[in-house]
């Protein structure tokens, strides 16, 4: 099985890359968020690459980053999710924003992405949302809390989600808010604090 390719860039289309390796070109199916990242025709390119084996056919992903092949992996265990869609939320979503619509359970987040509907985001949601702690997330997730937030915590998401911001940026903010403030923190607190992480 394929876990790593390194060569030159052949070419690159809508969904995919073409890595030639020592003059043999192989077809690299990526997210919008790894293709933005690949060079120009004939400069170096290392991918990490997941492998399917079908019985008609072998397809390789491509991944710039460690954090995007595990999520990769995980959103492919939820019934409704193959390959391409999984591509699709990673497109939209870097690994650490698919964290924080996760555990916030933010539906509009998900829904960004091309296929990805209101049902199909609350199961992804759902599933995936006790599954979190588990993935290889890299240093951009550091921080991030292993549950929702509770009590005046989940109020203060409420109350900046009323405001206008998104469930996944209020649960970012009030997190780190609640880590500073401590345990105890109120409400009125958590939501001063959270304002000014939503300003930063």
């Amino acid at each position: 099985m394929i876990a790593m390719l390194a060569g030159i860039v052949d070419q690159a289309a809508g969904d995919s890359v073409v890595i030639d390796v020592n003059g043999v070109g192989y077809l690299v199916f990526a997210s919008a968020r790894t293709l933005a990242r690949v060079p120009a025709r004939g400069e170096p390119l290392r991918l990490l690459i997941e492998t399917h084996v079908r019985e008609d056919h072998i397809h390789l992903y491509g991944f710039a980053d460690e954090a995007e092949r595990s999520w990769f992996r995980l959103l492919t265990t939820v019934q409704g999710v193959g390959a391409k869609l999984a591509l699709a939320v990673l497109g939209v979503l870097a690994p650490d924003a698919l964290v924080a619509a996760i555990m916030a359970q933010d539906k509009a987040a998900l829904t960004q992405a091309d296929g990805v509907g209101p049902k199909l985001a609350q199961r992804i949601a759902n599933e995936l949302k006790d599954k979190v702690g588990g993935i290889a997330l890299g240093p951009a997730a550091s921080g991030v809390p292993a549950a929702a937030p509770k009590g005046a915590a989940a109020d203060a998401v409420s109350a900046l989600v009323n405001l206008g911001y998104s469930r996944s940026d209020a649960h970012s903010a009030v997190s780190q808010a609640a880590q500073r403030l401590g345990a105890e923190a109120r409400i009125d607190a958590l939501i001063r604090a959270g304002l000014r992480e939503l300003g930063r």
